[in-house]
Parts: C-alpha cells; structure tokens; sequence
C-alpha cells in the first residue's frame, strides 16, 4: 500500500541534446541558454518540470490524484474554484477573502488531485485562493557537462503567410497568389541548435515536506519514471534528438544501528550535505583521446558506491526503482 515517504532523497540525471535546442531563451530570440562566463548550456528548472509534467498527463490521462494543475493555455482559477466547491461546497464570498477555514480543505483538495500540486508544490492564492503549497521535490537548473557551441541555422521557407486585409473570401487569395513573382513566395527562416551537449540535472526531495502534501512512495517512484522517459514523448524538430542517459537516486538511511527511532529520524533528515553527495556520488569524464564530445558514448560515467559516507544509499534507476519508498 501506498504510504508517505520517510527518506530524504537527492536524485541526479544525465540527458543529452544532439543538433537542438535544449531549452530557448526568449529573451535571447530563443537561443540556447548558456552561461555566458564558460559557454556552458543550461536548462531552466521550469523546463524540466514542464516535461515531467507532460509524461504524467500522458500516462494517467490527466485523471486524479494524478492530474496536472499547471495545463498549457488554461485558467488556473477555473480549477482553484472547483476546489472551493468540492470541499467547501461553494466559493468564497466574492466580497471577501477566503479565510482560513475556507483555505486550507481547498489546499488539501488540490494535493489529493493534482500530481504536480503535491509533488513542486504551487502559488493557490490567486482567485477563490487555495492557499500556496511548498513542494517535496525541488528541481534545479541543468548544467552542460562542457562548453556548448551554439549555431544560428538559416534554412528555406518555401511558402508565405501573407495576410491580406481586404480578403473576403480565399477567392482573393487565390488571386493575389497567381500575381506574385514566384520567387516572392518563399521566406527565410532560422533556427538555433547545439551540435551536442550532455547535461547533468539535480532534484532534491524532503520527507518533512512529503507529509505536508502527502506525497507517497508512488508519487515518488513516478517521479523517477517520469525523469527517465520526459523526453520518449516531447519530440520536436526544434529539439533535435533528446534523451536521458541515467538516473541516480541518493537515499537516506541513516547510521544509528541501535536505536530504529533514531535511525528513522536521520533518514529523514539526511546525513550528509546534498552537494558533498553530487560531488562523490558519480564521476562524469571524457574518455582518454575525445577533445569535441559529439555523442554519450564520448563519455565515461561512473557511479561511486563505495565512497559514499555512512547512512547513505546510491540507486540506479530504473534497476532500483522498487527501493525508493
């Protein structure tokens, strides 16, 4: 049976972008995001969330407790207000704020439906206000494991979207299309790619923050599916080939031997720093003669087992899926 879990876990996974755009910056014309200091790739944390989020929609069929509240192009408050109704049986007084009675069975309403809600948490406040949720797991940015090279691509359009005013019926396009020069009907276009780059992204979940939205071992190893499978169903020109190549899941165990009440208390807790375990936990390197990586094989990954400290597991997912719990 499903229950809350009762580990402190950091995960950490490896996927790859081979002649795409990993994650455009809109603010750049969508180029790929890099750190302009060492040329590295980057992808945003909301980037990788979004691709989870679109696995779990896919494979529970947006259907609860595991449907997906942050849907592209919808009104977030439609929902928070089937929340008030479902557990309060109306909406707030439109006059008022919802108070805190009203808040918090709606807020619970919304964990108990939505994956993502229980999971990253969410900012509920707006509209009829469901509250907000601080979510057990956390995503960070993705960092290229090397300098990326990004290539600005001009390509052929061979058509137009000429839009015409006065059209009134496709019978005027049809015309305007006959009196055109033929080579006026085809447009340049560009398009933004990496040639390669492997990323290395980290997530972090808390027990303490799992029993605030009960978020199970289930939950948890969807998460860990959805790590492995996000890019299966996310295909795209503009993304070129993306895959992930591994996943790792740090467990806390704990060390105290003697005392299992201790011992689950340290569990929970953690016994070592996240970035001392992201540091030891697995080496990333370039084999021996690879100057310009071009594909996974280039690299050698190693997972260190033995040099973790005490009270600490390292699970390879999907092998060990079954020990996250």
């Amino acid at each position: 049976m499903s229950k809350v879990i009762k580990h402190r876990y950091e995960f950490m996974f490896l996927f790859d972008c081979e002649n795409g755009n990993p994650n455009g910056d809109p603010d750049a014309g969508n180029s790929p995001r890099i750190d302009p200091q060492d040329m590295r790739g980057l992808v945003s944390d909301v980037a990788i969330k979004r691709r989870i989020r679109n696995y779990v929609q896919i494979i529970h069929d947006n259907k609860s407790p595991n449907a997906i509240f942050i849907e592209n192009a919808t009104n977030l408050n439609t929902q928070i207000c089937i929340a008030h109704e479902q557990a309060n049986g109306k909406l707030p007084d439109s006059e008022k704020k919802a108070t805190k009675a009203e808040v918090k069975p709606a807020r619970d309403w919304m964990c108990k439906n939505f994956y993502d809600v229980r999971t990253f948490g969410a900012v509920m406040s707006t509209g009829p206000n469901a509250g907000q949720v601080r979510g057990p797991v956390q995503v960070a940015f993705a960092k290229s494991e090397h300098s990326i090279i990004p290539l600005d691509i001009s390509m052929t359009r061979m058509a137009v979207a000429e839009d015409l005013k006065k059209a009134k019926s496709s019978k005027d396009y049809k015309e305007w299309e006959e009196k055109q020069p033929e080579d006026t009907l085809r447009t340049f276009g560009r398009k933004s790619i990496i040639p390669y780059g492997l990323f290395v992204g980290k997530a972090f979940v808390s027990a303490y923050l799992a029993e605030q939205t009960l978020f199970t071992d289930d939950d948890l190893k969807l998460f860990a599916d959805a790590l492995l499978n996000m890019y299966e169903h996310d295909r795209s020109a503009s993304k070129g080939i993306m895959t992930t190549r591994k996943v790792y899941a740090l467990k806390h165990i704990g060390t105290d031997d003697g005392s299992p009440e201790q011992r689950a208390r340290q569990a929970k807790l953690g016994c070592c720093p996240a970035q001392v375990l992201f540091e030891d936990a697995v080496t990333v390197k370039l084999k021996d003669g690879i100057k310009f990586p071009r594909k996974f094989s280039d690299y050698e990954v190693s997972p260190n087992k033995n040099v973790l400290p005490v009270g600490v597991e390292l699970l390879e997912i999907p092998k060990d899926i079954e020990s996250l719990d």
